[in-house]
């Protein structure tokens, strides 16, 4: 990456943090996904040529975002309160 596309995706994940936290709470908190699942997602071999950070971001959000607990959520409910950050108001 050179430095524009750097902050072109620093920018990007930024953003997508921020819009993470505006819609935690239509996310559901607790992954319905299999163990394993995300091994036959990847690939078997690393990538010879470098991929671009919007694949990159989408294999992320199809891939490793559906299989996580949204700790964070005011939805979840556990041993204690998570902090949660009111990104509507």
């Amino acid at each position: 990456m050179d430095p524009e596309e750097y902050r072109r995706a620093a920018y990007a994940s930024v953003d997508y943090i921020v819009d993470y936290y505006k819609t935690i709470t239509e996310r559901q908190v607790v992954s319905d996904v299999e163990p394993g699942y995300l091994r036959q997602l990847l690939p078997t071999e690393m990538p010879q040529e470098p991929e671009s950070w919007d694949d990159i971001h989408k294999d992320f959000d199809s891939h490793i975002v559906p299989g996580l607990t949204h700790w964070q959520s005011p939805n979840f409910l556990a041993f204690f309160p998570a902090l949660f950050f009111d990104m509507n108001g």
